[in-house]
């Protein structure tokens, strides 16, 4: 009988060793508490549809992030040389090209306008135009028929306003010393200005050994600007005068169309033309309440400096970049 029970018993041991083996979870469950880790097998790829989709959720998922601008950004001008800058802190908004060396044509009459002021010369005395006034460089044409008498006064609004060839020589003519004294004066005062590479050989820019680069123009228009007479003069929209030699009414126009438009603020203006220079621009325009001097040389076409100073602006009005540095917020 013992032995029948050691049996059974030896039994039930053997039993207990076999229980979980067969009690493992059927059908790859798992009981309450222990960890899935299926096989491989049982994990089913991915199909192409799926991460096709995935991708393209991803791609459609758009977060806002401030970039920084570079300073590439540009307003997109066509003129050779430019410059443009805040004229308030002197920081160059945009260049291009702005130390190159290039004719510059009439925007010479603002070196004209300052020698003649600087001299302290009386404004109301009569000039008379010459036949040393008259071009025979380029020869050009002009309404100030020799023996025509204005004030200095009108000499340097023409010569400023409609860029009047006759009216400059005849102001450097007048000069203590005459011309030469004048020419001199011109580049002694170029160099007080820091326009190192500028010079000027005439008082009309109708030489084209008159050159400048953009960065030395800029200098020269700040500095006009402390003339109030250049700014007036420059920015003046037409003038009118009865000839004293054919006894009619002779009318000036400006010959910047921007000052005649009613949406800009110009404080001081001055266009310049010859086949050597292109079509040239200089101006300070207050743009959004900042001061800002343009200088814009060589121009294609007849209108492409007027387009270009139009580029400018809307650009220092829309561009973040060029509003931060222009300060025209």
């Amino acid at each position: 009988m013992r032995n029948w029970i050691n049996a059974l018993a030896l039994a039930l041991l053997a039993a207990s060793f076999v229980a979980p083996v067969s009690a493992a979870p059927q059908h790859g469950k798992e009981s309450a508490g222990s960890k899935q880790r299926p096989s491989k097998k049982n994990v089913r790829p991915h199909s192409s549809l799926s991460r096709e989709a995935t991708a393209r959720a991803r791609t459609g998922v758009k977060v806002a992030r401030a970039m920084a601008p570079t300073i590439t950004e540009h307003p997109g001008v066509q003129s050779a040389g430019v410059l443009v800058l805040n004229e308030r802190s002197g920081e160059v908004v945009y260049e291009k090209s702005a130390d190159d060396v290039a004719p510059i044509a009439s925007i010479t009459k603002l070196m004209t306008a300052m020698v003649v002021l600087d001299a302290g010369l009386p404004m109301n005395e009569i000039l008379t135009i010459g036949p040393e006034d008259v071009d025979l460089l380029k020869n050009t044409s002009s309404r100030l028929n020799v023996g025509t008498a204005l004030t200095r006064a009108e000499m340097l609004l023409l010569a400023l306003m409609s860029s009047e060839n006759r009216a400059a020589s005849a102001l450097s003519r007048h000069y203590p010393g005459g011309q030469p004294a004048f020419l001199k004066r011109m580049n002694e005062k170029a160099r007080e200005l820091g326009m190192g590479q500028s010079r000027f050989f005439d008082a009309t820019g109708l030489s084209p050994a008159n050159v400048s680069t953009p960065r030395e123009l800029a200098r020269m228009v700040k500095a006009a600007r402390h003339y109030p007479e250049i700014q007036h003069f420059s920015t003046a929209s037409e003038y009118a005068f009865v000839s004293n030699i054919s006894g009619r009414e002779l009318q000036f126009r400006n010959t910047n169309p921007l000052v005649r438009e009613g949406d800009w603020t110009i404080g001081l203006s001055k266009t310049g033309y010859t086949n050597e220079a292109g079509r040239c621009l200089v101006m300070q325009a207050t743009i959004n309440g900042s001061p800002i001097v343009m200088v814009l040389l060589d121009s294609n076409g007849k209108y492409t400096r007027i387009g270009d100073a139009n580029r400018v602006r809307k650009w220092l009005e829309t561009s973040p970049y060029a509003r931060m540095h222009a300060g025209t917020f």
